[in-house]
């Protein structure tokens, strides 16, 4: 569960063990998402005025592509969690990109919207298939891990000068 009375929040700090599904509304097109849930745990109190702190932990899966032959990788993603959440037209908070806002008439606090965001955050950008990584080759686009392919090497005219003084020197 990852929604919270806010009225029973006022009065003792609750702890959170819930899940953020894959499949879940919040997530925006083209997010990153989990391979299952963002598995979250963590405490959720009451920071004054309406306002309400989560301290605590992100755990997940998440698909990414290697940067270098687009191979499918599984990268696991853990990070610590920290935010505040104010009611929106709270004039302190408004301008403020650290905080998250919800709606007071609601009754209740929902943390999705900040655990998507924490997720966003803490998932690589840049992930390799392996240390090694060749890559694909620039001009047919085969995976030069498998091995190499038929191309010849691209030149650029602009180096050729320095090509020669090398051989040169190591002849």
């Amino acid at each position: 569960m990852l929604s919270f009375d806010t009225r029973a929040l006022e009065s003792k700090a609750v702890q959170v063990h819930g899940d953020l599904a894959a499949n879940d509304p919040v997530w925006g097109e083209g997010d990153v998402r989990p391979t299952d849930a963002v598995h979250v745990e963590g405490r959720l109190s009451a920071a004054g005025e309406g306002r309400f702190y989560f301290s605590g932990r992100l755990s997940g899966e998440a698909h990414n592509e290697c940067r270098r032959c687009l191979t499918a990788v599984l990268t696991d993603v853990e990070e610590e969690a920290h935010f505040l959440l104010a009611p929106a037209g709270d004039p302190t908070a408004e301008d403020d990109p650290d905080v998250f806002l919800f709606d007071e008439d609601a009754g209740d606090v929902d943390l999705r919207p900040a655990i998507r965001e924490a997720w966003l955050l803490a998932v690589p950008q840049f992930v390799q298939c392996r240390e090694d990584c060749k890559g694909l080759c620039p001009k047919c686009g085969n995976d030069l891990n498998a091995g190499a392919c038929e191309c010849t090497p691209a030149t650029d005219a602009r180096w050729d000068a320095l090509q020669q003084a090398r051989d040169q020197f190591h002849s």
